[in-house]
């Protein structure tokens, strides 16, 4: 089973597993709550949160610790 995008491509796009998964997450969370966007997709709210990453259209910025003041 091939699986579009790849584990691969996403990861060029992110520094880690694990922000991949939050920022996907959490843009996943946005689209599911906008109706119109996943009244007319026939995809998932999380495959379209990976190709919005793959495309560029979501960009993500590492917090320092200090930063969550």
């Amino acid at each position: 089973m091939l699986l579009y995008p790849s584990i691969d491509q996403l990861l060029e796009k992110m520094d880690s597993k694990y922000s991949l998964v939050v920022v996907a997450a959490r843009r996943a969370r946005q689209l599911k709550s906008d109706p119109e966007i996943v009244k007319f997709s026939a995809k998932k709210p999380v495959a379209l949160a990976m190709e919005e990453i793959i495309k560029g259209t979501i960009r993500f910025k590492r917090l320092k610790e200090g930063d969550l003041k």
